[in-house]
């Protein structure tokens, strides 16, 4: 067993998150912590934070009913964090169009990142769907962003503000579609949103979510693609042709 205690910045580095998002979570119970000294200062040790890694050791999901969901007729496990590819206008909203509207329709918040005609594409493919936005909207189901920050933890700290709240609404599952060529217009250089995606696993872990980040290989490069499939590892149990458009 390993002993030795870490402070707050250095758990924050051993779990590729932010200082905030270890104070969260050792505040709610989540991660074990020790208080030592006069100022009763954070204390964490590297098997706890080890074990904080394992599937379901983070935010509370036994309200979680639903265990899978339905992507282009894959069936995918809740916290999954997913990457799909695609090479032309339409191929973009193949895969996450009915995503977001089944979502809606089932009253689970759907949180789009998006920008632009990327967006309007969207808003303009849903509403053909028949789902009411302005109603989703005014419900805080539907809910848009351009990118959650410029940083890997700023980002992180994003998606979990808006999380957490979920949580005690009981919701059974939270959905997510980050179009990454408007996202990395935030990021300061390709390598921090891989940067971001890497350390996103883990979030997904934490929270009932099924997340889909959408790569438009038009606007990245091979090395690009290549680290994004290799940062989303819940592709390799499923079948990946499904999620190439």
């Amino acid at each position: 067993m390993n002993s030795r205690l870490l402070n707050t910045k250095e758990a924050a580095r051993f779990l590729r998150v932010s200082e905030a998002s270890i104070r969260r979570w050792s505040d709610a119970g989540l991660l074990p912590v020790r208080r030592v000294g006069g100022r009763h200062e954070r204390r964490f040790t590297e098997d706890d934070l080890q074990h904080f890694l394992g599937p379901g050791k983070g935010a509370p999901s036994s309200r979680t009913t639903l265990a899978e969901v339905n992507v282009g007729g894959v069936a995918v496990p809740l916290h999954s964090h997913l990457a799909t590819l695609y090479s032309s206008d339409a191929g973009r909203l193949r895969l996450t169009v009915p995503f977001i509207a089944e979502g809606l329709r089932a009253g689970q918040p759907c949180f789009l990142a998006a920008g632009g005609d990327t967006l309007d594409a969207y808003v303009v493919a849903l509403r053909t769907e028949g789902v009411d936005l302005d109603e989703a909207t005014r419900r805080g189901l539907f809910v848009t962003v351009v990118g959650p920050g410029v940083k890997t933890e700023r980002a992180l700290d994003f998606w979990e503000q808006q999380f957490w709240p979920l949580l005690a609404t009981a919701r059974s599952l939270i959905r997510t579609v980050g179009e990454m060529s408007s996202e990395r217009r935030l990021f300061s250089s390709d390598a921090e949103m891989i940067r971001y995606e890497g350390a996103f696993n883990l979030l997904a872990k934490r929270f009932p979510i099924v997340a889909l980040c959408q790569y438009d290989v038009r606007e990245f490069d091979g090395e690009t693609i290549f680290q994004a499939l290799r940062t989303h590892p819940d592709l390799y149990g499923l079948h990946l042709g499904g999620f190439l458009n």
